[in-house]
């Protein structure tokens, strides 16, 4: 029999047989006990491979990390409590104080905060860059750059930066060892699989499609055995404690095993409506890479398989006419978040992106008239009808 596809996989992987189960049972314990004192002292010395305490292992947990690297084609993984406490753990374990980073302008905004509020209060310097120029990066990079960090699609403006060409950037420039970190909750690994472009780490917001049913607060990093090892012993046991919980962890692997069919309605959903807003008369663009009209739409063609759900658009008329749009709609819901059965749609100025300064709203690409819409898994002519009425309020 040859190898299983990826959706197979995905499936199957990290499951362990515990009494003929079918499913992953949940393991909500605290602790672990030992046979024997001397079992509990080879534990901890990491010699015996067994659980200890859950702050440091939980089988439900391992086995969604298992699924979770086989997804980004990664040597390992590490689940956490949630998105920024992914991002957390990962710089965490990339760099140290005097240590540089460089960051795209293009994030989410809690990512932004503690990249440039957070981080840099413990002597790590911090520059970020408009990463599509890639002359800007290469300028931007210094001996001591431990980590380059940027989301591709960006939130919340769908900013596509090329993956192999940074990380070529990178691995010609003076930091050739940095780590090349790439945020992919906006794609999915159904999407993209960073590592396959260069990257050496990948992190997510699980909330989002691994979830896929707004149940869960989650996150993950995924890379090499090395480095994950350092996520798992230095940041997350020593520094941000930000485990997972057992739940949170079946409910992952729940919605995993589904993954492979929804990302694609998403897709063929987010498309359609973005198609009928480039041609709408009160939108002034629509950031939807999969659109032929897009900037970048070769390179987002080169690292994903399809488009993703989110559709950000501009509107005549600024805050204004976004938080009147927003008022307007009658399907989709206004809340923040994605990757969810139902689309959702927010304001980023008023709301994600509302503690940013105007000149760091201007420098990140984020328009006062930005809406994004998180298209769910309606059927697309409902969407599009929903959306249609509101414009006509404005």
């Amino acid at each position: 029999m040859s190898s299983p596809a990826w959706e197979t996989k995905v499936i199957h992987a990290g499951h362990t047989n515990y009494s003929n189960a079918l499913t992953t049972p949940i393991f909500m314990t605290s602790t672990f006990s030992f046979d024997s004192a001397e079992q509990c002292r080879d534990r901890f010395m990491g010699t015996d491979p067994g659980y200890i305490y859950s702050r440091l292992g939980n089988p439900t947990v391992t086995a969604l990390e298992q699924k979770l690297a086989i997804m980004e084609g990664a040597e390992d993984a590490v689940a956490v409590g949630s998105g920024i406490g992914a991002l957390t753990t990962l710089v965490y374990a990339a760099v140290k104080g005097g240590d540089h980073i460089v960051i795209s302008k293009s994030l989410y905004g809690c990512s932004w905060a503690f990249f440039t509020r957070g981080i840099a209060a413990f002597n790590v310097e911090v520059t970020p860059v408009c990463m599509d120029n890639l002359d800007e990066l290469r300028q931007a990079i210094r001996p001591n750059t431990k980590l380059v960090f940027f989301e591709t699609p960006a939130n919340p403006t769908n900013c596509i930066i090329d993956i192999a060409e940074v990380t070529k950037i990178v691995r010609e420039s003076d930091a050739k060892e940095a780590i090349v970190a790439v945020d992919n909750t906006f794609c999915s690994p159904v999407i993209c699989n960073p590592i396959a472009h260069g990257a050496d780490a990948v992190m997510h917001s699980g909330t989002k499609y691994l979830s896929g049913h707004g149940d869960v607060i989650a996150g993950a990093v995924c890379g090499s055995r090395a480095f994950i090892e350092r996520c798992k012993l230095h940041a997350l046991k020593d520094m941000n404690g930000a485990v997972m919980c057992p739940m949170t962890a079946f409910l992952l692997i729940r919605g995993i095993k589904t993954i492979h069919l929804r990302l694609p309605r998403h897709a063929e959903n987010a498309l359609a409506l973005a198609t009928f807003l480039e041609k709408h008369p009160k939108v002034k663009s629509v950031e939807y890479p999969f659109l032929p009209s897009h900037p970048r739409h070769e390179i987002a063609k080169k690292q994903m398989s399809m488009g993703n759900g989110i559709v950000p658009f501009i509107l005549d008329g600024g805050r204004e006419a976004g938080m009147l749009f927003l008022n307007s709609l009658k399907l989709a819901t206004i809340a923040v978040s994605l990757g969810d059965a139902e689309t959702l749609a927010t304001h980023p100025a008023s709301s994600t992106h509302s503690p940013y300064t105007e000149n760091e709203l201007e420098f990140a690409g984020i328009d006062p008239g930005l809406v994004r819409m998180s298209v769910g898994l309606e059927a697309a002519a409902d969407i599009i009808a929903d959306v249609e009425q509101a414009l006509e309020h404005i």
